[in-house]
């Protein structure tokens, strides 16, 4: 059954960041073009019920690869280690110059 002005579908309201009951406000080729959010009063197009993808932040991705990287090692590190277990030598390990010492807790009076 085709779609009519006015009829109630459910879609996701970008300002409601849910799946909401909306009006219908325009059609094109007897499908929703536009809808019009019932609690918010919103105005957007049709979007299926499917929410937007998740913007990504260049600057944070890039934060994120980089810290990422310190803690699991550089590029370099781990083929220095693949190709020391691929000859059969161990990798070198951690002097104990190089660990830290665990925190002790404070004894309360």
């Amino acid at each position: 059954m085709p779609a009519r002005l006015g009829d109630d579908i459910d879609d996701f309201c970008v300002k409601c960041k849910r799946i909401m009951n909306h009006a219908v406000v325009s059609l094109m080729n007897d499908e929703p073009a536009k809808v019009r959010c019932r609690t918010c009063h919103q105005d957007h197009d049709y979007r299926h019920e499917q929410a937007p993808p998740p913007k990504v932040d260049p600057r944070k991705a890039a934060l994120f690869k980089e810290v990422l990287q310190n803690v699991t090692g550089t590029q370099e590190g781990a083929a220095n280690t693949d190709e020391a277990a691929a000859e059969g030598t161990a990798a070198p390990s951690e002097t104990p110059a190089e660990t830290k010492p665990k925190a002790r807790r404070k004894a309360r009076a």
